[in-house]
Protein backbone atom coordinates (compact mmCIF):
# COMPACT_ATOMS: atom_id res chain seq x y z
CA UNK A 1 0.00 0.00 0.00
CA UNK A 2 1.47 3.60 -1.05
CA UNK A 3 0.29 7.00 0.51
CA UNK A 4 0.11 8.90 -2.84
CA UNK A 5 0.61 13.02 -1.69
CA UNK A 6 -2.56 14.01 -4.23
CA UNK A 7 -4.53 11.14 -2.45
CA UNK A 8 -3.87 12.41 0.43
CA UNK A 9 -4.71 16.16 -0.35
CA UNK A 10 -8.41 14.93 -0.46
CA UNK A 11 -9.10 12.59 2.58
CA UNK A 12 -7.13 10.67 5.03
CA UNK A 13 -6.61 7.13 4.17
CA UNK A 14 -7.40 4.61 6.57
CA UNK A 15 -6.34 1.11 6.13
CA UNK A 16 -6.29 -2.46 8.33
CA UNK A 17 -3.68 -5.13 6.52
CA UNK A 18 -1.92 -8.25 6.97
CA UNK A 19 1.06 -9.37 5.83
CA UNK A 20 2.26 -12.59 5.35
CA UNK A 21 5.79 -13.65 6.40
CA UNK A 22 7.87 -12.64 3.94
CA UNK A 23 5.95 -9.86 1.79
CA UNK A 24 7.96 -7.02 4.31
CA UNK A 25 11.86 -7.65 4.18
CA UNK A 26 13.01 -8.05 8.10
CA UNK A 27 16.73 -7.36 8.65
CA UNK A 28 19.17 -10.76 8.16
CA UNK A 29 18.38 -13.27 10.85
CA UNK A 30 15.07 -12.64 11.64
CA UNK A 31 11.94 -14.39 10.65
CA UNK A 32 8.17 -13.25 10.60
CA UNK A 33 5.89 -15.97 12.93
CA UNK A 34 2.68 -15.23 11.59
CA UNK A 35 0.85 -12.58 9.53
CA UNK A 36 2.04 -9.20 10.68
CA UNK A 37 -1.34 -6.25 10.89
CA UNK A 38 -1.65 -3.12 10.89
CA UNK A 39 -5.01 -1.06 10.81
CA UNK A 40 -4.55 3.02 11.38
CA UNK A 41 -4.66 6.14 9.24
CA UNK A 42 -2.40 8.52 6.86
CA UNK A 43 -2.95 11.62 6.83
CA UNK A 44 -1.25 15.00 5.11
CA UNK A 45 -0.88 17.73 7.66
CA UNK A 46 -2.43 21.13 7.09
CA UNK A 47 0.55 24.10 6.49
CA UNK A 48 3.31 21.83 6.88
CA UNK A 49 4.09 21.83 3.34
CA UNK A 50 4.10 17.69 2.82
CA UNK A 51 4.28 16.13 6.38
CA UNK A 52 2.48 13.19 6.47
CA UNK A 53 1.05 11.27 9.76
CA UNK A 54 0.74 7.65 10.00
CA UNK A 55 -0.55 6.15 13.11
CA UNK A 56 -2.43 2.87 14.23
CA UNK A 57 -1.52 -0.18 15.45
CA UNK A 58 0.77 -2.96 14.55
CA UNK A 59 0.95 -6.73 15.76
CA UNK A 60 3.38 -9.56 14.44
CA UNK A 61 5.77 -12.38 16.23
CA UNK A 62 9.61 -12.41 15.09
CA UNK A 63 11.92 -14.72 15.84
CA UNK A 64 15.34 -14.89 15.53
CA UNK A 65 18.23 -17.26 17.16
CA UNK A 66 18.91 -16.75 21.24
CA UNK A 67 22.34 -14.28 21.17
CA UNK A 68 23.56 -16.56 24.45
CA UNK A 69 22.36 -20.01 23.34
CA UNK A 70 21.34 -19.71 20.08
CA UNK A 71 18.02 -21.48 20.19
CA UNK A 72 14.90 -19.76 18.80
CA UNK A 73 13.38 -16.80 21.08
CA UNK A 74 10.88 -15.00 20.09
CA UNK A 75 9.65 -11.44 20.32
CA UNK A 76 5.91 -10.22 20.36
CA UNK A 77 5.58 -6.37 18.83
CA UNK A 78 2.42 -5.13 19.57
CA UNK A 79 1.27 -1.54 20.39
CA UNK A 80 0.42 1.86 18.73
CA UNK A 81 2.98 4.10 16.38
CA UNK A 82 2.57 7.46 15.63
CA UNK A 83 5.34 8.56 13.07
CA UNK A 84 5.61 11.78 10.90
CA UNK A 85 7.27 11.58 7.95
CA UNK A 86 8.56 15.45 6.45
CA UNK A 87 9.67 15.42 2.78
CA UNK A 88 13.42 15.74 1.64
CA UNK A 89 14.29 19.14 1.23
CA UNK A 90 16.95 19.53 -2.08
CA UNK A 91 19.85 21.21 -0.67
CA UNK A 92 22.28 22.05 -3.48
CA UNK A 93 25.49 22.09 -1.23
CA UNK A 94 25.18 18.66 0.27
CA UNK A 95 24.77 20.79 3.63
CA UNK A 96 23.79 19.49 7.03
CA UNK A 97 20.16 19.97 7.73
CA UNK A 98 19.41 21.49 11.50
CA UNK A 99 16.74 19.51 13.39
CA UNK A 100 15.19 21.30 16.22
CA UNK A 101 14.59 19.56 19.49
CA UNK A 102 10.98 18.72 18.84
CA UNK A 103 11.56 16.92 15.25
CA UNK A 104 13.95 14.16 16.30
CA UNK A 105 11.12 11.60 15.68
CA UNK A 106 10.38 12.82 12.19
CA UNK A 107 11.35 10.53 9.60
CA UNK A 108 11.61 11.50 5.42
CA UNK A 109 10.41 10.80 2.49
CA UNK A 110 11.53 11.23 -1.26
CA UNK A 111 8.90 11.07 -4.26
CA UNK A 112 5.19 11.50 -4.30
CA UNK A 113 4.48 9.74 -0.78
CA UNK A 114 5.18 6.94 1.73
CA UNK A 115 4.98 3.06 1.30
CA UNK A 116 3.20 1.59 4.66
CA UNK A 117 5.18 -1.20 4.18
CA UNK A 118 8.76 0.30 5.39
CA UNK A 119 6.75 2.76 7.85
CA UNK A 120 6.17 -0.77 9.17
CA UNK A 121 9.53 -2.18 8.37
CA UNK A 122 11.30 1.21 10.51
CA UNK A 123 9.07 0.74 13.34
CA UNK A 124 8.90 -3.26 13.95
CA UNK A 125 12.82 -3.13 13.43
CA UNK A 126 13.05 -0.09 15.89
CA UNK A 127 10.68 -1.85 18.46
CA UNK A 128 12.67 -5.20 18.85
CA UNK A 129 14.93 -5.36 21.87
CA UNK A 130 19.12 -5.08 21.41
CA UNK A 131 19.30 -8.86 22.86
CA UNK A 132 17.30 -11.66 22.00
CA UNK A 133 16.97 -14.25 24.60
CA UNK A 134 14.92 -17.34 24.46
CA UNK A 135 14.26 -16.82 28.15
CA UNK A 136 15.65 -14.60 30.80
CA UNK A 137 17.39 -16.70 32.76
CA UNK A 138 19.18 -18.58 29.93
CA UNK A 139 22.60 -19.74 30.69
CA UNK A 140 23.65 -19.91 27.54
CA UNK A 141 26.58 -21.88 25.81
CA UNK A 142 29.80 -23.10 27.76
CA UNK A 143 32.77 -21.14 26.37
CA UNK A 144 34.81 -24.14 26.93
CA UNK A 145 32.91 -27.29 25.52
CA UNK A 146 30.27 -25.27 23.80
CA UNK A 147 27.29 -27.43 25.63
CA UNK A 148 24.14 -25.37 25.74
CA UNK A 149 24.07 -25.01 29.83
CA UNK A 150 19.97 -24.89 29.97
CA UNK A 151 19.82 -28.58 28.74
CA UNK A 152 22.71 -30.22 30.61
CA UNK A 153 25.17 -29.14 33.29
CA UNK A 154 28.97 -28.78 32.17
CA UNK A 155 32.02 -29.42 34.39
CA UNK A 156 34.44 -27.31 32.24
CA UNK A 157 36.48 -24.90 34.73
CA UNK A 158 36.31 -21.25 32.28
CA UNK A 159 39.09 -19.11 34.32
CA UNK A 160 38.67 -15.99 32.00
CA UNK A 161 42.34 -15.16 31.45
CA UNK A 162 43.27 -11.20 31.52
CA UNK A 163 46.67 -11.18 29.47
CA UNK A 164 47.22 -7.39 30.77
CA UNK A 165 47.96 -9.13 33.92
CA UNK A 166 50.40 -11.42 32.23
CA UNK A 167 53.50 -10.27 33.46
CA UNK A 168 52.43 -10.12 36.97
CA UNK A 169 52.37 -13.87 37.12
CA UNK A 170 56.17 -13.67 36.80
CA UNK A 171 57.38 -12.22 40.09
Amino acid sequence: MFFHLTELEHHAIHFDVTYAPGEIKLDDGLRQEGDLKAAGSAELLRNTLGEIRIRGRVSVTVASDCDRCLEPARVVVNGPFDLFYRPVLKTENHAEIHLEAGEIDLSFYEGDGVALQEVLREFVLLSLPMQFVCREDCEGLCPVCGTNRNNEACSCEAKPVDERWAALRNL
